[in-house]
């Protein structure tokens, strides 16, 4: 997995909308869920923040 340091802004929304997306239909979240976080996209910029979403960017040269 890649630093968060060296993603894009817009790798960065398109790895959060997704993994949002997958919470809202029910995906199991991949960390503890603080009290007071409901909204799957606040669930997701955590995840994200915690490195904890599995998912890699492949860039071409």
């Amino acid at each position: 997995m890649q630093d968060k340091e060296e993603y894009t802004k817009y790798e960065k929304a398109r790895i959060i909308g997704a993994r949002a997306l997958q919470l809202a239909y029910g995906a199991p979240p991949l960390i503890d869920v603080p009290e007071g976080i409901s909204n799957p996209l606040d669930l997701a910029e955590l995840e994200f923040e915690k490195d904890a979403i599995p998912i890699t960017i492949i860039r071409e040269s």
